[in-house]
């Protein structure tokens, strides 16, 4: 077999995804999922991700239904956010229900906007060591019922004052206390860019959207639940004239960032089944991609959004490869500032990135965005025969992550 410049020779213990699924996103409070507890949402991916066709219906399941048995499962690993700390419990008790045995342990994992995508790191990397064979990596979150403000208000950060101002970086410290809508803007006026070129960033995510869901290219990602069968916040009429009217949110009189250019609060989970390439082989699965690498990358916090032009060529320099050799990005639109720049800054083909739009029109439920955007770039890449993507995102206190997708051109053998 040969191989081509920047692809990896295939392992046994290569983390592959063999399938990927996500709920509709819909509109905190406002939406269809609004009265959905997060376990709800998270035992509705993790039932079907296990299905050879997640999009039927029927509460139950005979044994040949399924891709692989409920009892395969050794891990899962959920991203969340807003959620109180007994979500621990209530997402044991959502995996359960959902069939998975017992014998199935289950983690949760916080990196904020990121945390759907560090979940189903975790789980890549316990298959990469030999710890798991078979694990789901997964994301969920209600923003209509653990609200942000909510989240600050009841539990302000648990630190030493005193200590904090005397530390080397207490500047940094205290920045990380910065509303996430202020430090779009802080990246607005530090890189001089204009309200107008953010609200046409931000209608081209909704025109791009609107496509891809008239079209039916989201129907294989997506699983109904409670009769919702697409994501509702998705506005095919806007443009940028009529995001122009809308008032800046964070800075009345010179702002750029409004509502309308920056993600919508969302309810939605998401979930992806991995295990090592010679399990894959063993059951003669079908091999969505391969998880080739992951990085996190710190930033400045007052500026978090730049945080994707940092962690999208360090996942690229681990795997070997060049901007130029991705052919879709996933980039999180947090908001259209910290989006526009990371395209920018990186010089990529804006062709590639966000093809079927991005938060700004489907929506950010924190820790279902990761796994959210996974989900969407397989889906892409098999649909369109593209070989390689990556997703990336800004991170709240002053991070970004990115990581990097291969699909298999290895299928029967190893």
């Amino acid at each position: 077999m040969t191989l081509s410049a920047g692809e990896a020779s295939p392992h046994p213990r290569d983390a592959v995804i063999v399938q990927a699924i996500r709920t509709p996103l819909c509109r905190a409070r406002k939406g269809g999922l609004a009265k959905l507890p997060p376990s709800v949402l998270l035992a509705s991916v993790l039932r079907g991700v296990l299905l050879k066709n997640p999009q039927q219906t029927k509460a139950e399941h005979d044994d040949g239904d399924y891709l692989i048995p409920p009892d395969s499962v050794q891990d899962i690993c959920v991203g969340n956010v807003l959620s109180p700390p007994t979500a621990a419990v209530s997402f044991r008790m959502a995996a359960l229900s959902a069939g998975i045995p017992h014998t199935a342990s289950l983690s949760t994992t916080n990196r904020q906007c990121s945390s759907g995508l560090q979940a189903i790191a975790n789980i890549a990397f316990a298959i990469q060591t030999g710890s798991i064979n078979v694990g789901i990596g997964a994301g969920v979150e209600s923003m209509s019922i653990n609200p942000m403000d909510k989240l600050y208000k009841e539990h302000p950060p648990e630190v030493d004052w005193d200590a904090i101002g005397k530390s080397c970086y207490s500047d940094d410290a205290i920045d990380c206390l910065i509303p996430m809508g202020v430090t779009s803007e802080n990246v607005s006026k530090k890189y001089f860019l204009d309200r107008a070129t953010l609200d046409e960033f931000a209608a081209m995510s909704h025109q791009k959207a609107a496509k891809a869901q008239s079209s039916g290219k989201f129907k294989l990602e997506i699983i109904s639940i409670s009769g919702i069968v697409q994501d509702d916040g998705i506005r095919p009429t806007t443009t940028a004239d009529k995001l122009a009217k809308l008032t800046p949110a964070f800075d009345k009189e010179n702002g750029s960032t409004t509502a309308g250019n920056s993600s919508q609060l969302t309810d939605g989970a998401a979930a992806v089944l991995l295990m090592s390439r010679e399990e894959a082989v063993r059951r003669h699965l079908p091999i969505m991609g391969v998880f080739r690498s992951f990085a996190i990358e710190g930033v400045p916090p007052k500026i978090m959004g730049i945080g994707p032009v940092y962690a999208i060529p360090s996942a690229l320099e681990k795997a070997s490869l060049s901007i130029d050799d991705i052919d879709v990005y996933e980039i999180n639109e947090a908001f259209a500032s910290q989006a526009y720049y990371s395209v920018q800054t990186l010089k990529l083909d804006a062709s590639k990135v966000n093809p079927n739009g991005g938060a700004i029109a489907l929506g950010h439920p924190l820790g279902c965005t990761g796994a959210r955007m996974v989900v969407s770039l397989l889906h892409e890449m098999r649909r369109e025969n593209k070989k390689r993507g990556v997703v990336s995102m800004c991170i709240g206190t002053g991070m970004g992550a990115a990581a990097v997708f291969e699909v298999d051109s290895v299928r029967s053998s190893l």
